[in-house]
């Protein structure tokens, strides 16, 4: 018997970097923006600041140190997210377009550079 390996996609993205506005598309935080701060390509999740946070309950590690409610983000995935295009102020999908020898962000709706 072969074994099968369960194969996630893994997406080079380019289209979506760090410090691009983007809207939430699906979920408990659907229609808020906000910017890109990390990208994890490998398993095709972004960090947005101020979306998808929850609180986690930290116990005291010595008697000095207090318990405490700290806030953290969790990553959404990259398909949960369009990209706010800095020009026509719309969410868009990202094309890239080679021009000479470099790769080119395009916005899908107005054509503009990204």
């Amino acid at each position: 018997m072969s074994k099968v390996k369960n194969q996630k996609s893994k997406v080079k993205t380019k289209k979506i970097k760090k410090g691009d506005e983007v809207i939430v598309l699906l979920g408990k935080d659907k229609g808020k923006k906000g910017k890109i701060e990390a990208v994890f390509t490998k398993e095709n999740k972004i960090v947005v600041a101020g979306v998808n946070q929850y609180k986690r309950h930290m116990k005291r590690k010595s008697e000095k140190q207090p318990s405490e409610i700290i806030t953290l983000t969790k990553p959404l995935p990259i398909s949960n997210v369009s990209v706010i295009c800095p020009k026509c102020h719309l969410p868009t999908r990202v094309g890239l377009k080679k021009e000479k020898d470099k790769t080119i962000r395009i916005c899908k709706k107005c054509q503009q550079e990204i």
